[in-house]
């Protein structure tokens, strides 16, 4: 004997008819709630404007990292020498020679 089972869906906000599932997540919590066509574009549209401005995670859900970037090495050198400033030929350049290359482009 064959059977078939039906699972309708029932809008979580209104008690209608839901259209979908929509899934999202909330200070690191999941949810799903069922949504009608319409009660799911309400939320979508609500939440557009914090959806723009947020930072995707990604697929193992840390967030991805926006890094500065560093001016060139070899100007830093440069510019370092040219103010007297010990600063080694090659390898890492002190955070102190950076923190001054810095102040010093931003102030002109």
């Amino acid at each position: 004997m064959a059977q078939r089972v039906v699972v309708t869906l029932f809008d979580d906000m209104d008690g209608g008819e839901a259209a979908e599932t929509v899934a999202f997540g909330l200070d690191g919590k999941s949810y799903e709630i069922d949504l009608s066509q319409t009660n799911a574009k309400k939320l979508r549209t609500a939440l557009a404007p914090f959806l723009e401005a947020a930072r995707k995670q990604s697929k193992s859900g840390k967030a991805y990292r926006h890094t500065a970037v560093s001016p060139d090495p070899s100007a830093v050198r440069a510019w370092a020498r040219s103010h007297q400033m010990d600063v080694p030929p090659r390898g890492r350049i002190p955070k102190r020679v950076y923190e001054a290359f810095e102040a010093f482009e931003a102030a002109h």
